[in-house]
């Protein structure tokens, strides 16, 4: 009880900094008679949020597992202070606060955009997207829940791919380009930094055409570990080692999306990308290939082929999905998933394949 009372209270204080902060922008724009207060807030502050809840069946080293679960409910709000000027604030109620940060934009256009505070990270093309556009009912590929400090790394710890820090973005060249760099604390959400080096972030997008991109990422660090990794045994809690990234990818996707028109303007997709980091001495690397494909009505076919190897040094270590599933957009952003995920693991991991049934809801708003 103490601890929902304790999110509900946090949320409390993020709605009332939005409503100093609408205030502060009114004060800002002259207007020749006074205008509505309400009205006025209303028009600067949105409030968005989904929620993902479902079912998983799978069999890893003979054992059947089978439960309901609740993935995410997330709720957050964006504070226009000006037109160049806006807060975020987002909140877990299933986790913990995900997001808080401002964007300031400098130049007239979107050439230049600067971003402070705690957000997801631009390593990677996936991790960046929300959960809500993206084909899987696990989210992210396997390679970019590890190397992006998702959760499955227990040196980095469970961190959501997001991080505090100082980052500057925009489009240059009519938008034929895409900048992310960003300088971050490297050890995760919520958490205060526990070495003095800082992480450095880059992505560079090239944009064709309509609805074709590619991207190339990069992640030069220093962790400190929260945990041990039984793949890589020399490093220890509280070791600083090194931390590098990079990713290369590319996706096209036939029409833009367009939640008015979720039936007729749904797009085929498909998204590629490799990767590889190291952590200390260990290398680790995968990729993965992800299909979607309207079929009828408000019917998508999506398909899912996967790797990745924690540590390329030691055989064992690898792990190999292949899925494929059907998905139903009911209303806008809310559809309804079904997936089945051939498992095909290294030794060192589980001592058989297995097979992995999900099925979720998505309601978002």
């Amino acid at each position: 009880m103490k601890q929902k009372t304790n999110k509900w209270r946090t949320l409390a204080v993020a709605l009332a900094v939005f409503s100093s902060v609408a205030a502060m922008g009114q004060q800002t724009e002259k207007k020749s008679k006074e205008p509505n207060w309400m009205k006025e807030l209303t028009s600067r502050i949105t409030l968005n949020g989904y929620a993902q809840a479902g079912w998983s069946y799978q069999n890893p080293n003979g054992v059947n597992t089978n439960s309901y679960n609740l993935k995410r409910t997330l709720l957050w709000a964006k504070a226009r202070i000006t037109d160049r000027w806006s807060f975020l604030f987002m909140h877990d109620f299933s986790s913990v606060v995900q997001e808080f940060y401002t964007d300031y934009r400098l130049t007239k256009g979107n050439e230049l955009t600067v971003r402070l505070g705690q957000f997801k990270h631009s390593y990677t093309m996936e991790n960046p997207l929300s959960p809500t556009q993206l084909e899987l009912i696990d989210v992210y590929s396997q390679a970019v829940l590890y190397l992006a400090g998702e959760g499955p790394d227990p040196l980095n710890g469970v961190n959501y791919g997001r991080d505090m820090g100082l980052e500057v973005y925009g489009d240059l060249a009519k938008g034929l380009f895409h900048y992310e760099l960003a300088l971050m604390s490297g050890q995760g959400i919520n958490r205060r930094d526990l070495n003095n080096q800082k992480d450095f972030i880059a992505k560079l997008e090239v944009r064709p055409m309509t609805g074709f991109r590619i991207v190339a990422s990069g992640y030069l660090g220093t962790g400190c570990a929260v945990n041990k990794a039984a793949w890589n045994p020399d490093i220890q809690v509280g070791d600083n080692y090194k931390r590098n990234r990079y990713s290369v990818g590319a996706e096209y996707k036939t029409r833009p999306y367009s939640p008015a028109k979720y039936k007729e303007a749904r797009s085929a997709s498909i998204r590629a990308e490799w990767l590889g980091g190291q952590d200390g001495d260990v290398g680790s690397r995968g990729g993965y290939a992800t299909f979607c494909i309207p079929v009828v009505d408000a019917l998508d076919v999506v398909a899912s082929g996967e790797t990745f190897d924690r540590n390329t040094k030691v055989d064992g270590w690898d792990q190999t999905n292949l899925t494929i599933g059907l998905q139903y957009w009911f209303y806008k952003k809310c559809r309804v998933q079904f997936q089945y995920t051939r498992c095909l693991v290294g030794e060192n991991i589980s001592s058989n394949n297995y097979n992995w049934l999900q099925a979720q809801v998505q309601v978002a708003f």
